[in-house]
């Protein structure tokens, strides 16, 4: 997604995906998702401090760690926000992802 190979990233969703990110309705579809994060910031990007993997009976969770920077609609640029996502995957494929971050406590 950040480096918007968007037919790259949706090959790595399972049907059925679905995303919850802090103050959104469950969304299914990359495009959903483009369209959400449009009106909050110009672009961000991610710093990743760790991984873990939790991995049972052909099904993983994977929790990913670590800081946002980038910039805001009008320009302003922001950094160190911290978020971890959480990734269910069965057979290779996210079949879910759940995203917490700080973004509402330092957004202007």
């Amino acid at each position: 997604m950040e480096a918007r190979d968007l037919d790259a990233a949706r090959a790595h969703l399972a049907p059925g995906f679905t995303m919850t990110f802090p103050g959104a309705a469950p969304m299914t579809n990359l495009d959903e998702l483009i369209a959400w994060s449009r009106p909050r910031y110009a672009h961000v990007a991610k710093t990743i401090d760790g991984t873990d993997l939790c991995a049972a009976r052909g099904t993983s969770v994977v929790f990913v760690r670590g800081t946002l920077h980038g910039a805001w609609p009008d320009g302003t640029p922001f950094d160190g926000i911290r978020f971890i996502d959480r990734f269910e995957l069965e057979g290779g494929r996210i079949t879910r992802q759940d995203v917490w971050n700080d973004i509402a406590e330092v957004r202007p």
